[in-house]
């Protein structure tokens, strides 16, 4: 735990280092008029031809700045939904001028955006539906529980906005973690105070350096924040209080994930990823060390937990996917290969297991039994990958389970790509949409049970 320091800051000082400069815009409606179809948000030669006065985003209800946006669909808009089009090829992109894409957060028909420009973004059935700015750093994580949206920022604070009941398009913000009323109390005693790695104190319900990830428990009680002051803290859902925060790592967390059994795992710039057990106590929680599953050089980039919650995948800067099986105690159960550069996400769905790299390139796994199966290499960003969002496709069937991945890049594109589990090896053209080279040809790379044993996939 912490080591904590009996000196500390006056009232005054913490008012205003801690909360006066927080000036979060609450909502920022988007007014869009489809009645002609040259105002259609899918006709990017509209877009990049609107002047700034007449631009949906200039309206006085905006209170953020706009920059100029484009959606591109390379499909047709009445074919988006047409179960005859080849899985594992790209809808369409949203494209924008605005800043890098770090994070993600996908429910229904809904996709939540947020970059390096302070804004939140929602798109809704791919059109540009709404938005809302918090006067803060980059937004470095969203996720959603039930109708609270959670986002994640580079000042360490976490802000909690809410959909308006009158308006599905107005969004407001209703809190912002800590509390300020929990900062005051806190900060009466000298023994809640922590001494920073800047040598400053801080309460110790605060981050003092940059969110880096957000998750929720399973039933969606509890949220979890990392961050790169080397703690994670656990938060209840209900009133926003904080109820712990650990010293988890000797560098930065990059990754905080639920799991199953009640188990927490964490990844850290020091190369490890550590297993945490959740405890009930009282109206609170408690969370003991269990185990380290691994320890290497190079750092730990991302986790995640499938939806069976029967695997446990890490990815590193050094390409590597690692996992570990329940059925097993989270013994090892192989490294999948596919990247050149450090992974930098993952997401999982169904039987699928998906990678987000610096090389520009996303692979698509698929679990059978032990094993695992790359059954794609997408290509198309311009950037790093640098996060990911599932979501099941509506024409998704029994035989054909199919899903809508939403992929962020550092190229300031969002790409959306339909994927299915039982994804044939592409076509080498697809209607004039794709290059022949857009999607190299289906890998039959399986996880190895030993490194020394793993090929590498060449693409």
């Amino acid at each position: 735990m912490f080591e904590k320091t009996h000196s500390r800051q006056k009232f005054g000082a913490i008012l205003q280092t801690e909360f006066g400069k927080d000036e979060d815009y609450s909502y920022s409606p988007i007014r869009n008029s489809n009645s002609s179809p040259t105002a259609s948000p899918l006709n990017a030669e509209f877009l990049s031809r609107t002047p700034p006065e007449s631009s949906p985003f200039n309206g006085t209800a905006s209170p953020f700045s706009k920059s100029p946006w484009s959606t591109h669909i390379e499909v047709p808009l009445d074919h988006l939904s047409n179960t005859t089009i080849p899985p594992n090829m790209p809808m369409g992109s949203l494209v924008r001028e605005e800043g890098h894409i770090y994070s993600l957060a996908a429910c229904g028909d809904l996709l939540y955006t947020g970059s390096d420009s302070k804004n939140i973004r929602v798109w809704k059935n791919h059109k540009e539906f709404s938005g809302f700015k918090s006067n803060s750093g980059l937004v470095k994580a969203i996720v959603i529980a039930g109708e609270k949206i959670f986002t994640g920022h580079q000042d360490g604070k976490i802000r909690v906005w809410k959909i308006s009941s009158r308006n599905p398009s107005v969004y407001k913000r209703i809190g912002t973690l800590p509390k300020l009323r929990q900062v005051f109390k806190n900060s009466i005693k000298p023994s809640n105070y922590i001494e920073t790695r800047r040598n400053k104190n801080a309460v110790w319900i605060r981050h003092f350096d940059a969110i880096s990830c957000l998750g929720l428990s399973e039933d969606k009680t509890l949220l979890y924040s990392a961050s790169w002051d080397k703690t994670f803290k656990v938060w209840r859902v209900s009133d926003f209080k904080c109820l712990e925060s650990i010293s988890a790592h000797d560098d930065a967390v990059n990754a905080v994930v639920s799991g199953f059994d009640g188990l927490v795992f964490t990844g850290s710039a020091d190369g490890t990823v550590k297993v945490w057990r959740r405890e009930w106590q009282g109206k609170g929680t408690k969370h003991f060390f269990s185990q380290t599953l691994l320890k290497q050089e190079c750092a730990i980039t991302s986790l995640a937990v499938n939806p069976a919650a029967t695997v446990v995948y890490c990815g590193s800067s050094d390409g590597l996917v690692n996992f570990w099986e329940r059925e097993k105690l989270l013994a090892h159960g192989g490294v999948l290969r596919g990247h050149k550069l450090a992974i930098l996400c993952l997401a999982s769905a169904g039987n699928l297991v998906f990678s987000g790299s610096a090389d520009m390139a996303i692979c698509v796994w698929r679990r059978e039994e032990n094993d695992h199966m790359c059954l794609s290499v997408l290509t198309g960003h311009n950037g790093p990958v640098k996060c990911l969002a599932v979501e099941k496709d509506k024409d998704s069937t029994i035989e054909n389970c199919r899903w809508i991945l939403y992929s962020g890049s550092l190229d300031k594109s969002v790409k959306l790509w339909r994927i299915s589990e039982q994804a044939p090896a592409p076509p080498p053209h697809y209607d004039g949409y794709l290059t022949p080279n857009s999607f190299p040809s289906t890998h039959t790379l399986s996880s190895s049970r030993d490194r020394a044993n793993s090929q590498k996939v060449t693409y």
